[in-house]
């Protein structure tokens, strides 16, 4: 077991000793806090606790996925035969799916509910808008979708709002707009990304019986990265812990850069208050940056008035200078930048993916891909996802539809992929129950005999026919290799999905399909980093927490 404690320091042996009652780690950035986590959880099924009984949480999927991997290789070197027994590593959203998969109908949620993204989501708010008769210039769709999704995330329900409101014009219109916007899901057994959250704290509040039972399960929580935690997920966290107490929660205030999602880093002081007898172990020592770039990172930390004081010790020598660039404008910026780049890749100090250039908003990304493509030079921007392309979520549509048939987002999203000659109009009349010509009702009719044998299948086959059945049965793949030069190109991308497919053909056929569509939806900026490409990465900050880089420009 001596292979536990090999290259902690004395404060990570520490938290990884701690077993029973709360546990609060201050770590800084570089500070082994995974290391810690995965240790601590190998001690405590060394310790007898059984691994099923432990819950990790993070905040991505490829976090979540590393964690997950180090915790299988301790338990391993346990000589630990872990068959079913595992803990349940993943986000907090992943947790919400879960959880409301299998128990969401104490609370009215359908098992196969369809997870709404952004873009569906933004559809609903807009038709809502429209059908108010509202000016979009007044009351903008994503402005609404941000209000909603805030309110949301403080566990503020459109009922509990429509409460409160008053006579004021503005939330009014807000509560009539999220009112109908909440019948729409509800009709189409969908959830937001924002109702992960909220729906599974709902009942752990209102079920008795889901409550005990998921806190007998996780007797003991780790949680990562709490300063990133909102108030859903803070209130979450607790009710889970409220029998055990045995949660660790690892956090940094000086690395809280989500506000405006809705994160408080004053959670980390909100731990402190609601669990008084906690043990606090902070984690000093920095293994990832050298002495320089942690000692001016420190300068401008220090200047914040709201955070716990620690001192950051590198571990590293001192390494190169910081250099200061003051550029006229963007263009110079851009110019002295590739410059600089060009430098290191001829000199060869560094390969292309080892090179990142943040900045604070998207749109800083156009003046650099400009330089890029005239001198060219090969970089990846953060751009459309993969799971974002028009022609995987259309394959998903298909899968959603078939599944959950009172999805009328996914289905008025295919119904004419590819064209079958529905008009808008007939496609109205068609949801609105009107009789329909004799030969329009013949094209619906097939669509939906189509869902069904798509469902069939989806309960038979492994998901990776079942998407390659989807392409044929819909004659989506003749469609695509019968077009342009961009229709090969989505072509391609579905043979990804279909590769993409086969990594959960091992899970029986229906869950299979269940967890891909989970992961996608989930999947988080950092998760769709191309490993493979070797090209400088432009990035904002946020989406770069966590990664790391050999030259950075900011």
């Amino acid at each position: 077991m001596d292979f536990l404690f090999e290259g902690l320091n004395e404060n990570q042996k520490k938290a990884v000793l701690h077993k029973d009652g709360p546990l609060l780690v201050l770590a800084g950035a570089g500070a082994g806090k995974t290391r810690a986590i995965s240790h601590r959880v190998a001690y405590l099924v060394n310790q007898g606790i059984e691994p099923e009984k432990i819950l990790a949480i993070t905040f991505t999927n490829k976090a979540a996925a590393e964690m997950r991997e180090r915790i299988s290789a301790l338990l391993r070197k346990l000589s630990f035969s872990l068959g079913n027994q595992q803990p349940f590593v993943s986000t907090f959203h992943s947790l919400g799916v879960s959880m409301l998969r299998k128990s969401g109908s104490k609370i009215g949620i359908s098992k196969n509910f369809s997870i709404f993204d952004q873009s569906d989501s933004l559809s609903l708010i807009k038709e809502a808008i429209k059908e108010f008769n509202l000016d979009e210039k007044q009351f903008q769709p994503s402005r609404v979708q941000g209000i909603i999704s805030r309110y949301k995330g403080d566990l503020i329900t459109n009922e509990s709002f429509r409460e409160t409101v008053g006579s004021e014009f503005f939330p009014q219109i807000i509560s009539r707009v999220w009112d109908r916007y909440e019948e729409e899901l509800q009709k189409q057994k969908a959830l937001d990304f924002d109702d992960l959250i909220l729906k599974t704290y709902l009942l752990l509040k209102n079920s008795d019986e889901a409550r005990e039972y998921y806190q007998e399960l996780w007797q003991y929580i780790l949680i990562d990265e709490y300063q990133d935690t909102n108030k859903g997920q803070y209130e979450l966290s607790k009710i889970l812990a409220a029998k055990h107490h045995n949660i660790c929660i690892i956090g940094d205030i000086d690395q809280a850069i989500y506000s405006w999602r809705g994160a408080d880093f004053k959670n980390i002081i909100n731990f402190e208050r609601d669990f008084p007898n906690h043990v606090s172990i902070v984690f000093e020592e920095n293994y990832r940056s050298t002495k320089n770039i942690l000692e001016a990172a420190a300068k401008v930390i220090e200047r914040n008035k709201m955070r716990k004081p620690k001192n950051v010790i590198a571990i590293k020598e001192q390494g190169a200078e910081l250099s200061l660039f003051e550029a006229m404008n963007e263009k110079e910026e851009a110019e002295f930048v590739i410059h600089t780049v060009k430098q290191l890749l001829e000199n060869k100090s560094a390969q292309p993916s080892e090179i990142a250039i943040l900045y604070r908003a998207n749109f800083q990304s156009r003046v650099f891909e400009e330089e890029f493509l005239k001198h060219r030079l090969p970089y990846q921007v953060l751009g459309v996802r993969f799971y974002e392309r028009k022609e995987v979520k259309d394959i998903f549509s298909f899968i959603r539809a078939a599944l959950n048939p009172d999805s009328l987002v996914d289905i008025k999203r295919v119904i004419n992929v590819p064209p079958r000659g529905l008009g808008k109009t007939s496609v109205l009349n068609f949801f609105a129950k009107k009789k329909l010509p004799a030969e329009t009702q013949k094209k619906f009719d097939e669509f939906m005999a189509t869902l069904s044998l798509i469902r069939s299948a989806i309960e038979k086959e492994e998901p990776s026919e079942v998407v390659k059945f989807i392409m044929q049965k819909t004659g989506y793949q003749d469609f695509l290799k019968n077009g342009d030069e961009d229709d090969k190109e989505r072509l391609e991308n579905l043979m990804e999905l279909v590769s993409i497919a086969g990594r959960y053909n091992e899970l029986p056929p229906a869950e299979g399909i269940e967890k891909m569509l989970t992961d996608a939806s989930l999947m988080s900026d950092q998760d769709n980093l191309l490993k493979n490409q070797d090209a400088v990465r432009l990035r904002t900050v946020h989406a770069a927490k966590g990664l790391e880089f050999e030259y950075v420009f900011i």
